[in-house]
């Protein structure tokens, strides 16, 4: 389990922060849903801290892999169904940067939001 910082710019545009990435900023944004999916876990915050691993974890939220688009665009598309005992089915894509972050496209992701 590892913490991530995800940053909301006055743009109105979530940006994962990863000092360690050496490609450009544009491959950092969050976009096709994962933005919208950050702005519900955030409540209005312009910041949010998620703690994700590939291994489940207590009170962590599942975010499953629907469609592998490694072959395509990168990445793949994710499914998120329910935050906090809300139905979401929030589809997102998660861009080639999950493969750095992971160092493969995991077929589920867990998260949680730092207190």
């Amino acid at each position: 389990m590892k913490l991530y910082k995800f940053l909301k710019e006055t743009t109105g545009r979530w940006y994962i922060d990863l000092p360690e990435w050496t490609g450009p900023k544009a491959e950092l944004e969050m976009v096709e849903g994962a933005d919208t999916m950050l702005d519900h876990v955030a409540e209005g915050s312009d910041h949010v801290d998620l703690f994700m691993s590939e291994t489940p974890f207590d009170n962590a939220t599942a975010i499953t892999l629907t469609k592998d688009l490694t072959g395509d665009i990168g990445g793949g598309m994710y499914l998120l169904g329910t935050y906090n005992y809300v139905t979401l089915n929030q589809e997102m894509w998660l861009c080639g940067v999950t493969n750095f972050v992971f160092g493969h496209l995991p077929p589920v992701i867990y998260f949680k939001k730092a207190a």
